[in-house]
């Protein structure tokens, strides 16, 4: 069904067949998933034995797993420190620095702010700070490739993922916040 060399333990990096670091080509990685789902999806093996169509479930599972935390820089970061030992922590470390704290604080003040207002200005509001907020997130995104493929600094990418993490949480909000405002 795979490689004689890949099993149901293999880490996602080597199932899908894509170097292990955090910058990847997504488009590579979309066809590496593509072609792997097709040779294991259960459709595929509808006429084998049980035993072999309940394999290939195995497989077709473990590679949605794979291909879902390795197309979101974030899950794919958690993934990859988890692999190399660190442990992001989100449960238990949950200090941040005071100055993104406060730019937290700020922006779901202004996320407040803009839902009080109404129509096309709490819009406009809406969709500046998501704006504002995908940038950020992106050069961060940048920052985790540095710190984790570059520089080794694994303590500091565990501090960026847990800020990212929070601010994927806001951009969360910030969207059910449109979702609410155009209905």
């Amino acid at each position: 069904m795979l490689a004689p060399d890949l099993t149901l333990a293999s880490d996602y990096f080597a199932l899908l067949h894509v170097p292990r670091t955090q910058a990847q080509d997504v488009a590579v990685l979309d066809a590496h998933f593509r072609e792997l789902q097709g040779r294991v999806h259960p459709d595929k093996h509808a006429h084998a034995t049980t035993a072999d169509q309940r394999l290939a479930m195995q497989w077709a599972t473990r590679v949605n797993e794979a291909y879902q935390a390795l197309k979101h820089p974030l899950a794919r970061a958690r993934y990859l420190l988890g692999l190399l030992g660190h442990d992001v922590a989100v449960e238990t470390n949950t200090a941040m620095p005071p100055e993104f704290l406060m730019a937290q604080m700020e922006l779901r003040e202004a996320v407040e702010d803009a839902q009080v207002g109404a129509g096309d200005t709490a819009i406009r509001q809406l969709e500046t700070l998501l704006d504002q907020l995908h940038v950020r997130m992106r050069a961060e995104q940048a920052e985790l490739v540095r710190l984790i493929d570059t520089n080794h600094d694994y303590a500091a990418a565990c501090d960026l993922v847990r800020q990212l993490m929070f601010q994927e949480k806001l951009r969360d909000e910030i969207d059910a916040a449109l979702d609410r405002a155009t209905a």
